[in-house]
């Protein structure tokens, strides 16, 4: 389970760098199905050959608590107690669902990542084989602050690193919104300042990569999959 906890885990530092909230706490729901399933082997000795989501998960972590005498106190209580309070909050919050209130998405997301880190530091400190001194730079740099990329305000947005060009500046954007974008507003977004040069040099250039869609009619822009995996793979969400 190592591998599916890492890469949801990557997923959810992405989408908080790109900014996008409600994707934070979508995949901080499968992490903690996935961290629940390595805390239940590590209390009852047996592993699972790959995840599943038990059909009550804070009944579930709550017996893990009877293995704790044996087993020790962090997996089999700490960690599960905080996989069932981050669940709670992402099955029973505005994530994935219509609300007349205020968002409360980026401060659950904030709370998601903190969360998120702290466990994977706790099954680093219990696992981990290395030196001492080794695992301890491994938590440090498991529980260090991530910074997003993307500054917004209304309809404004800013990627908050201006050494990126302007065609990384659009593809990390148009990663962030998720939805397609009018080629007035990126362009504003990215302060390019000749509109004909920015569609002809940058939004072309892309569309030729094959890691966005113009719509030159339409005056719209969009990412396309090979773009967000390019963004995600490339380290372009991540700040210097």
């Amino acid at each position: 389970m190592r591998d599916p906890l890492i890469e949801e885990f990557e997923q959810a530092l992405d989408e908080y760098r790109a900014a996008d909230w409600e994707k934070v706490g979508l995949k901080a729901g499968k992490f903690c199905e996935i961290a629940y399933c390595v805390c239940a082997g590590h209390a009852t000795g047996t592993y699972e050959s790959s995840p599943s989501k038990p059909s009550n998960f804070p009944q579930a972590c709550q017996k893990l608590e009877q293995h704790n005498g044996t087993k020790g106190r962090s997996l089999c209580m700490q960690v599960p107690k905080l996989l069932a309070a981050l669940y709670e909050l992402r099955n029973n919050r505005a994530i994935g669902h219509v609300s007349a209130d205020v968002s409360p998405n980026h401060m659950d997301a904030e709370l998601f990542l903190r969360g998120m880190k702290w466990v994977m530091g706790e099954l680093v400190r219990n696992y981990s084989q290395l030196p001492l001194a080794d695992s301890h730079a491994i938590v440090e740099a498991v529980t260090a602050r991530t910074f997003h990329m993307v500054w917004s305000s209304g309809d404004i947005r800013r990627v908050l690193e201006p050494a990126k060009t302007s065609g990384q500046k659009v593809l990390i954007l148009l990663y962030a919104e998720a939805k397609p974008v009018t080629v007035a507003q990126l362009q504003a977004w990215v302060e390019y300042k000749n509109g004909t040069d920015f569609k002809r040099k940058v939004l072309k250039d892309l569309h030729k990569k094959a890691l966005v869609h113009f719509d030159e009619k339409a005056a719209i822009v969009q990412i396309l999959p090979t773009g967000q995996a390019h963004v995600e793979k490339s380290g372009l969400l991540v700040t210097k």
